[in-house]
Parts: structure tokens; sequence; C-alpha cells
């Protein structure tokens, strides 16, 4: 049939045909006696035939340019460069290009002199694409055109791993912030617009070439760019320096400015959405085209490792390359001198050299020098810095309605039930406040108006908030440095410590109703986090609450279960911490995650205390329950479901907790690895009798981690514990390179 073809259209006989890969057209190599070439075949579309006109008279301008090893329109019979012809009974545009000697560049890799060549190529060809206009392609709307994105951002849809879609959603939504407002500014002309690696021939001597001009487009000239960097990128070793030959040979022919040079992170990332976005469709449609998804692994797992890449770092590798002179910041000591002009140094920085941080996403953080930072002790950004849900639902929501409880509101009645579903029946009434202070503060209010009783059990080295009476009833810091010391109210629960002779004996439970017993049984409530945190990560012992709840509860006392740190699924096997212990509370504290950094929490009770709180005295939170904090609260709730964030945290910890109790029995100072999921802690001690608590250590290991990129924080009674609560999203690979830099940051200790 398409020898027939071949004959009646372009006199060509005597063809050999061999199938091709392609994308939305069917591609052929013809060999005959007249030469190579390649013909193509593509469903009839409302001004397809106009564009393919006008690229065969682009690539004959070219040609005439000295632009070398272009693949050349053959004209027909007719003398037209595409016909529409009738083939198996579907209206088919027809074109014949020469074919081009070359190797494809796909799958073979890329070294830096091809990328060199590559970027010098295009430059060239973009100033001869300068002096080219086309109607056809200045009213062209392509879905690979990167100005076009929203119309492959659709396709999205056909992406159902939502732990894969998130950085589709992350990376359109940064072009929508950072890309869009400077697109006016931007130079436009005439480009290739597919720069890929299948589109990249390269000659023996090394000179390179493009075929298929089909996705040629009027756009912005830097996405020409982009595109290409992209792909490079795709094939490269090295994701920060890949492409900086490129774009330096590129600018050396053609120089790009400062804002298109800005614009080429986001507009990179943008390409490789498109490109796994389209795959995604074309693996629903087509799913025998497997030309359609070849570059699909590389694309995911390219965006991965440029969401790990500070902005800032890829702007001054590429800025350097084009010669322009790299962004610098502030010097630490100029940013400490205005820190310390306008607030007081009791607001504490990490590290001994404080971080200047500048972004964020998902589980890294980036300063202002362009370092990626594995952030591994941040546990407010719960499901990931930056979620693109939870911006997209707070900015949607802030746009629609921000009021508080005194009206009646979808978001409370939506975020509150689904929410209270979570919790065992008994526990059904739900008040919103926005700190996890304020929370402990309204929990003991309900506490005491409930039972008409003041005093209040705490567990040692426990922490519960920053107001008057979460410092009151927190040993953490009213016993700790600058501390008031302990209140006349409180009665301290004894807790397990690892450096303590004699704690593996002990029955803190007998020692806990001695305490009370002690001091009057007149008892409000007990409190404590399933893990004590700030103690150093310290589980409970077993079976100590069950026995504190059933006595606290004979006194007339309720029991009061902080999940600040520990809820939301942290903990891996148990999506709140009373669970591990097999016990309900009367009272919930939640805060910090709630959010994912948008300040809200909550106290989650019974509707016997909640009625005992109806005095007649109004209680009113002016942001709690808001509307946009519910509607960001289910985004949270959402994600935690549909990435299965829970069953990371089990997975993803129990491989970090197995490497750290590794470390154990490697290191005569690591005393202990211990917590559940990714809520985990470990102790460095020097050995005893008795053990002697290395703080000194564990801060020259904090600090040697900053240096390789990790943070992590220390705590504990006596700072030595090494804290390591990532967000959810953590991986395996996260995991494996924290503990090998903690193994080698503790040998070098």
């Amino acid at each position: 049939m398409y020898e027939q073809l071949l004959k009646d259209q372009f006199g060509i006989e005597d063809a050999e045909i061999k199938e091709l890969g392609g994308y939305d057209a069917r591609n052929f190599l013809v060999s005959a006696p007249a030469g190579k070439f390649v013909l193509k075949l593509r469903d009839a579309q409302p001004k397809l035939l106009e564009e393919l006109e006008a690229e065969a008279r682009v690539l004959r301008r070219l040609s005439e340019k000295g632009v070398k090893s272009i693949s050349k329109p053959v004209p027909g019979r007719d003398g037209a460069f595409a016909s529409t012809l009738s083939i198996g009974g579907r209206e088919t545009v027809v074109a014949l290009f020469e074919f081009v000697e070359g190797r494809i560049l796909g799958g073979e890799g890329i070294n830096g002199e091809t990328s060199k060549a590559l970027g010098e190529f295009l430059g060239e060809l973009d100033k001869e694409l300068a002096g080219c206009s086309e109607i056809a392609f200045e009213a062209k709307r392509s879905p690979w055109d990167l100005q076009h994105r929203e119309d492959s951002y659709r396709d999205s849809y056909f992406i159902s791993d939502s732990r894969a879609r998130k950085y589709i959603d992350y990376f359109f939504q940064r072009a929508d912030r950072f890309v869009d407002p400077s697109v006016p500014q931007l130079r436009r002309q005439l480009i290739h617009g597919d720069a890929n690696e299948w589109n990249v021939l390269v000659a023996p001597d090394g000179r390179v070439s493009l075929i298929d001009f089909g996705d040629m487009c009027h756009s912005p000239l830097a996405n020409e760019v982009a595109i290409a960097a992209c792909y490079v990128l795709l094939m490269a070793d090295d994701v920060v320096n890949g492409a900086v030959p490129l774009i330096s040979s590129y600018c050396a022919v053609n120089p790009l400015n400062d804002l298109e040079i800005s614009l080429l992170y986001d507009l990179i990332a943008i390409r490789a959405c498109i490109s796994v976005c389209r795959s995604a469709r074309a693996r629903y449609e087509m799913p025998e085209n497997k030309y359609a998804q070849i570059s699909d692994p590389l694309a995911w797992d390219f965006l991965q490792k440029w969401a790990a890449v500070s902005p800032r770092k890829i702007e001054n590798a590429f800025r350097q390359a084009a010669g322009l002179q790299p962004i610098r910041s502030d010097s630490v000591k100029e940013r400490l001198k205005r820190r310390h002009a306008n607030t007081s140094r009791a607001l504490s920085l990490q590290f001994e050299e404080p971080i200047q941080m500048e972004s964020a996403a998902f589980q890294y953080m980036f300063d202002s020098e362009g370092n990626t930072y594995l952030d591994c002790y941040n546990n407010i950004p719960h499901v990931g810095h930056c979620h693109p849900a939870v911006a997209d639902t707070l900015s949607f929501m802030s746009m629609t309605l921000n009021t508080n409880t005194r009206y009646l509101t979808n978001q409370f009645d939506i975020y509150s039930s689904q929410l209270l579903e979570l919790f065992p029946e008994s526990l059904s009434k739900v008040f919103f406040v926005n700190s996890g202070s304020a929370a402990t503060d309204l929990a003991l209010r309900l506490a005491r108006a409930h039972t008409g009783a003041e005093k209040v059990i705490v567990a040692e080295h426990g922490y519960h908030g920053n107001t008057s009476a979460g410092i009151a009833i927190s040993h953490y810091k009213y016993a700790g440095k600058g501390g008031p010391g302990k209140p006349e109210f409180v009665i301290e629960a004894p807790i397990p410590n690892v450096l303590r002779e004699g704690d593996a004996d002990r029955d803190f439970f007998r020692e806990l109703v001695a305490r009370v017993e002690g001091n009057g049984p007149d008892v409000a409530a007990f409190i404590a986090e399933p893990i004590v945190g700030c103690g150093g990560q310290v589980p409970l012992p077993d079976g100590f609450l069950l026995k504190v709840y059933e006595y606290v509860r004979s006194l007339g006392g309720v029991c009061i279960s902080d999940e600040v740190q520990t809820g939301f699924g942290r903990l891996g096997d148990w999506f709140w911490g009373f669970e591990m212990h097999g016990v309900v509370p009367d009272l919930v504290i939640l805060g910090k995650p709630m959010g994912n950094g948008h300040p809200m929490a909550a106290v989650i009770t019974t509707p016997e205390i909640a009625a005992s709180f109806e005095t007649g005295m109004e209680f009113f939170s002016s942001f709690g329950g808001n509307t946009v904090s519910c509607a960001v609260g289910s985004a949270v709730l959402d994600l935690i479901e549909d990435e299965e964030l829970q069953e990371n945290a089990a997975v993803v910890g129990g491989h970090l907790l197995e490497g750290l109790h590794g470390l154990v029995e490697k290191f005569e100072v690591c005393a202990d690895a211990r917590g559940a999921g990714l809520f985990l802690g470990l102790e460095l001690a020097e050995p005893g009798p008795p053990p002697a608590p290395a703080a000194a250590l564990a801060s020259r290991v904090k600090n040697r981690l900053k240096a390789r990129g990790i943070l992590v924080g220390t705590d504990g009674p006596y700072d030595n514990v090494i804290k390591i609560k990532p967000p959810l999203c953590f991986t395996k690979e996260n995991a494996e390179h924290l503990v090998a830099a903690l193994e080698d940051a503790i040998s070098e200790g």
C-alpha cells in the first residue's frame, strides 16, 4: 500500500519500508534507489496542511541560510509538501522528508561535548529562526508548547499515583507563581520546540543536528533552551551541572538575558511534567505505542531529583554558564545583626552557624546560598513542605471565605466530622484553636471544669506549650534552665531513662502512686505524650498508661493524651499514639501537623466533659475553626490517606530504626535507638559505669550533619539525643542516606 503511495505521490519506486517510532504520527524509513526518506502519516486535522506547508517553507529557508544536516521536505508530484489522502478509510495527511544520516542520541546517554555541540547548534538555529515569520505557527496551539502547559496539566488526571502526581502539581503551581508574571516581558520567536533526545542526531565527527520540526511554534525563546536542557538532564548523571555545557555554548552564540535565565529552573521542570502527563494519557489511549512513553521513567526520576535541588543553586549555575554574575545574599553576620536588633535573643536559633532558609519542597529545604538540606526533624510539615494540595486549598479558601466559628459554615462541619471519625466513639466533641499551646491551656480548663480539682500529674521531661499554663505543667521547661520550678499543684510521674541505673527494674506506676498519695488525692488530670518527645523520644513503659489511666479515673481525674507530635499517623502502626498503649483518653490535644504549617490545633473530648464546660461563659477562638483552617485540615487528612503516609511512616520508619540499631551495635557511644514510625531518637552516651550523656558529641554530630546537608535536632534532659521526626514523605533512600551520614559523623567524633 505504501509502496504505491510513494510511487503515485512522489515518483519513488522500488522502495523498502520500515516503520519507525512516533508519538502522534506514523513514521516510516524509506530506502530506495532515489535515496533515503522519512514518510510521515498523520490523521487529518484542521490547519495541519497549512502548518506542514509553513514547516516546509521554514526548512527551505534554513537550508538556504546554510543550516546543515536538517531534514528537507520533498515536494509531491503536484508541488505541494503535504497532501490529504484516504488511507484505510481514514483521511490522512502525507508528507515526505529527506533522511539525515547520524545516530540518534536517545538511549546512548550524553557527555559534555555532545551537550555543548547541541547548545551551539540550537543557538545558531534560533538566530536564523528569529527572522522567520509564519502565521500558521503564530496561531498554533501545541500541547507540547510550554506556554500552553495547562492543556497537558489536564492529562495529569491519568496519573493514578497521588504520590507521583504531587510533583506535577508542585511544579505547575510554581510556574503559576514564578513564571507567568514574567511571560509578557519575554522575547518571543519561532523555535524548534522539541529538542528531545530522540530528535537529536549525532554525526561521526561529533556535530549535532535536529530532525522533526513538526513541533515548531511561536513561543518565548527561553522555552527552546529549557526543552533541550530538560532532555539533556534526563540523561545526565549530574542534575545540577549536566545542562551547563549546553547553556554555556548556546549563550555564547545567542545570549539569554537575566530574566530568561532566572526562569529556566521552572521551565525545565514544566517540560518534564508535560512529558509525563502526555505519556500518562497515551498509556490510556494508545497502550500499544511504546514510543509515546519512551522518556517516561527518566522524566519521573528527574522530577524527583529536580524537586530536591535548590532553585537558587540551579539559577546561579546557569547564570555563570551564561556569563552572568551569580546572585548573592546577605551574610549570616548581617542577618544576625538585623534579627537581634528586632527581637530578643530568647528567640533561639538552630546550629552553631544559623541557616538563612529561602524555600522548601517536600522533605527538602533550601538556603539562600543554594544548598539543599534533607529535613529529618521538622515534624510540622507533616505531609511535606509546600505541598501543592495544601497550598492550593489555602489560597482558594482565602479567596472564598475566611471567617470564624460565629457563623455556620460547610468547612467547619466537614472537617469536624472528618476528624472525629478518626477517634473512638466516646471522643465525639471538638474544640478548635490555633496552636498546640492554646490547646493545652483549653484542655486544662476543660479538665478542671469537669472535675472541680486543681492538681495535674505530668510526665518527667514532658513539654506541653509556651503559655503560662503550658509552662506550669511542662517539666521540660519549669525544671530546666531558667525555669521557675515545679508549681505546687503539679505531681511528677517518673519515666525511664537509659542512663539511669536501675531503671530497668523500677516500678514506675508504684512510684507514681506514692507521689500522688503524698500530695493528696484531688487530681484533675494526668497528661503525657505517648512517647515523650522532649524527654528524648522516650516510649512509656509497657502497660504503664493502662494502670495510670485506671488509677487517675479512680481519683475522679481525667486523662489527657498530648498527640501534638505523635498524632496523624506519624507512629506508623498507630494513627494516634494512645492506640499503641491500648487506652482511650478523655481529652486529646492536637496541633502542629494538623495544618502542615498553617497554625491550627484542637482538643477532642467526650460529651460529658464538653457539657461541664457549658457554664454560661462563652468559649471563642478568633482563628480556631475558621474556614481556611478547616479546609486546610481536610486537605491534610486527605493527603495522609491518598498518599498512604501512615503506611510509609511504618515502612520507612522501621527501615530507619533498623539502621539506627546497627549504629548502636557498632558504636559504644550509641546508647540506644528507640521510637516508632518516623518518631525516633538515637541517644549518645560515653560508656560507664555509669554512662555519661555525650551532649558535646551530639552537638558536633548535629552540626556535622548540617555541613553534609542533613537537618537533625538534639533533645532530651541532657541534650544528647539525636531527634528524627521528618515529614512523612521521607523515603527509604533518605533513611539510608541519614544512617550513612550519622555513621560518618559519629566516627569523626
